[in-house]
């Protein structure tokens, strides 16, 4: 009998020592925040008229995707039309006099040349070629201008992106400078709003975890902070996060993220030492003299290197793997 309780020893020594254990070590670990960002464009543009008139074609609606240099609209001015006519006919007549005074000019010079023509009135004849070419020349510039208006009509999209907002419809009468539509850039990012406590604990380049409800339609897992505002709204710091593949989301959409707000001290444990029974969870802990004993512990948040340990173990104990 004797024999059979030193061969149990013998076993159980032998287990402890090829059990696996673990060194208890304290490490810092982050902090994270749930919170709820939107969905919002880099830069939203808003496409104006340049002139006043009547909006005849609209050309674009809510949804649509443009490109820079898109026609959205056409305003048209119908008082233009009239003024461009005017123009077309005041130098048509200055092109016909401007004729006639040449055709003058050189039957002066002729006579000029036999003899029998003044000095001044060949002087007058050339004063009144230059009069007339440049009475010509500003009404062309005039007709250039009005045609230049007429032209201002098309109201271009500023940038690439996709159209939010149509605020008028064909036949609305516009003012220049109105807004006809609010389009937002190809480039999306999230837009956080935190308590102002945590306005020093982050920064531009921290890392941003997506909830696993939004990731869909390939939305990458994590972002990173683009930018801190440096302005605090309603007790609010803003800060934008940059994350891949959000270019079919609505703007305005909200999305759960996690921000790392702080970091502190904490215990690390691999889950696998740790035994539940009853609800009740417990480590092998190996004292000084080679025994083992179990003790009670408190589990904290499971993080990807281990189960937080918030009571129970501190730094250097060593652990035995049940």
């Amino acid at each position: 009998m004797a024999t059979g309780l030193i061969l149990s020893l013998v076993l159980a020594t032998a287990s402890l020592q090829s059990a696996e254990t673990h060194t208890v070590e304290q490490t810092e670990i982050s902090d994270r925040k749930a919170v709820f960002a939107t969905v919002e464009s880099v830069d939203t543009i808003t496409a104006r008229a340049r002139i006043g008139g009547t909006i005849g074609q609209l050309q674009v609606d809510e949804g649509d995707s443009v490109e820079a240099g898109d026609v959205l609209a056409v305003v048209v001015d119908d008082r233009l039309a009239p003024q461009i006519a005017a123009a077309n006919a005041t130098a048509n007549a200055l092109a016909a006099q401007y004729a006639q005074a040449e055709t003058d000019l050189e039957r002066a010079e002729d006579l000029y040349e036999r003899g029998i023509y003044p000095q001044a009135r060949l002087d007058q004849a050339r004063t009144q070629v230059d009069v007339v070419e440049g009475q010509l020349a500003a009404a062309r510039r005039s007709r250039d201008v009005l045609v230049q208006q007429s032209r201002e009509g098309d109201v271009l999209a500023p940038a690439s992106g996709r159209v939010l907002a149509v605020p008028v419809t064909s036949g609305s009468v516009i003012m220049p400078g109105e807004a006809v539509a609010t389009i937002a850039s190809e480039l999306y990012l999230l837009r956080l709003r935190l308590p102002e406590r945590h306005a020093r604990s982050i920064s531009e380049g921290d890392p941003v975890e997506i909830g696993m409800s939004a990731l869909g339609n390939e939305v990458a897992s994590t972002g990173r902070i683009r930018q801190v505002y440096p302005r605090i709204e309603d007790g609010r710091v803003v800060a934008d996060a940059v994350v891949d593949g959000l270019g079919d989301f609505f703007v305005g959409e909200r999305v759960r993220v996690h921000v790392t707000v702080d970091a502190r001290h904490a215990i690390l444990i691999p889950a696998d030492f740790i035994d539940t029974r009853y609800g009740v969870d417990y480590v092998r802990l190996q004292l000084g003299n080679g025994h083992v004993t179990e003790i009670v512990v408190q589990r904290g948040l499971e993080t990807a290197r281990g189960v937080e340990i918030l009571s129970g173990l501190s730094a250097g104990d060593v652990l035995v793997q049940p």
